[in-house]
């Protein structure tokens, strides 16, 4: 069963992801080796060029470090979430942020864009949450009308 219906090699990359970590297991000295998570995305932006990203380094160990990519239609956020949890962390979606909360820590990511909240979610898996967020084609209509007073 697909993860995404809207991405229909997920389980393809999830083999893939599998095949890499038999292979880092069976290197010398796996010992302490691990894959914590992945991300691939398969549609490229305009540019041609590679980009490589990387989470952004926490200032403190109260923070929850976190990566975002963006698409032409979607934004993509990963968060690394602590190893010990008391209650299950949540994303909280709004249209122009998303609030990411472990416990008693948090972290907003202000977004450059408006996203539609009903098509966007979120899942936790094995030590990262995946937040998939929807853009919105026209953010003029979510906005309020004009006070004419």
């Amino acid at each position: 069963m697909q993860n995404n219906p809207n991405g229909p090699y997920d389980d393809v990359f999830s083999n893939l992801a599998k095949i890499v970590e038999d292979i880092v297991k069976n290197m010398p000295e796996s010992q302490n080796a691990r894959i914590i998570g992945y991300t691939i995305i398969t549609r490229q932006s305009t540019s041609d060029d590679p980009q490589v990203y990387h989470f952004d380094s926490p200032e403190t160990d109260d923070d929850i470090p976190y990566e975002v990519l963006e698409s032409d239609d979607q934004i993509f956020i990963t968060a690394i979430l602590p190893a010990e949890m008391k209650n299950a962390p949540y994303a909280d979606i709004e249209p122009d942020r998303v609030t990411i909360i472990v416990d008693d820590k948090s972290v907003t990511v202000t977004l450059d864009n408006t996203v539609d909240r009903i098509h966007s979610y979120y899942r936790v898996h094995r030590g990262l949450m995946d937040i998939t967020l929807k853009k919105v084609k026209n953010p003029a209509r979510f906005q309020p009308p004009d006070n004419p007073e």
